[in-house]
Order: structure tokens, then C-alpha cells, then sequence
């Protein structure tokens, strides 16, 4: 028998060997990005090779934690699931000032406020002891 009552658990992300620095960053409140050595591009999210010029002389640098609202969406009703008590909440693709891009979440205001090209900043949102996510705020 299924007990209904019982709510569902939010999925947390799944940890890649490749991504350990950036959450191992996360977790002391700093946001980083990988970049590659041999043509300078910015990588994210976290890879073994350039998506540019494949290389694999890749380093994590510290980024600026700022960007604009590129794309995003409202969830104002989804079936039962982790984030029924998160709603509404909004997913975002963010552009950040590097040039890359990352899904994320804009928190902290009224979605009716949010807007494209609007400018965002990176805040941390702690899960749990080993889990922070970078999420994203609206610069005022």
C-alpha cells in the first residue's frame, strides 16, 4: 500500500567527478567556471574538454556571479513532486558576464517583475551539508 501523505523528496543533483571542484566552490560560497588555457573560453557546465577547441587544458577560475535573464519560465502548478512547496518558481536561463550559459533558479522576488536581459546576481541556497546551489537574485 502507498502511503499518500507522504511528500515527495526533492531531487538533488548528481555529483559528476569532473564537477567536484565546482561544488567543492559552492559549498564555501564561491562561484566558479571552468576556462580553457589554449583558446580562453569560458566552459560551463563542467567538462573534461573545451566544447571550443577540445582541448583538455581546462582550470576553474573564479567567476563574476553576474549575468542577464536570457529565457525564463513560471511553474505555477506541477503535478506532485520535490518542489510542490517551492511554487511558483522560476527557471531560468541565465547568460553570465563570461559569456556562458546555466540553468538555474531567480529567487527572491515576484516573477511578474522578472524580465529578459533583466541583470541578475548569484546567491547561494544551502540543501544540506554537501549540496549549495548557485541561484540567482535580481539586481536592484
Amino acid at each position: 500500500m502507498t502511503d499518500t501523505n507522504t511528500k515527495p523528496q526533492r531531487p538533488l543533483p548528481e555529483k559528476s567527478r569532473v564537477a567536484i571542484p565546482f561544488w567543492n566552490a559552492m559549498r564555501e560560497g564561491k562561484f566558479i567556471i571552468q576556462k580553457c588555457n589554449s583558446c580562453h573560453s569560458y566552459v560551463f557546465y563542467p567538462r573534461i574538454r573545451c566544447p571550443h577547441c577540445f582541448s583538455n587544458n581546462l582550470d576553474w577560475e573564479e567567476a563574476s556571479g553576474k549575468g542577464t535573464v536570457y529565457s525564463y519560465t513560471t511553474v505555477v502548478n506541477n503535478a506532485p513532486s520535490g518542489f510542490i512547496n517551492e511554487m511558483p518558481y522560476v527557471v531560468a536561463i541565465i547568460r553570465l558576464a563570461e559569456g556562458v550559459q546555466m540553468l538555474s533558479n531567480i529567487v527572491d522576488c515576484d516573477p511578474s517583475e522578472i524580465y529578459c536581459d533583466m541583470p541578475v546576481e548569484v546567491v547561494f541556497e544551502k540543501l544540506n551539508e554537501e549540496i549549495v546551489l548557485p541561484k540567482f537574485k535580481l539586481v536592484k
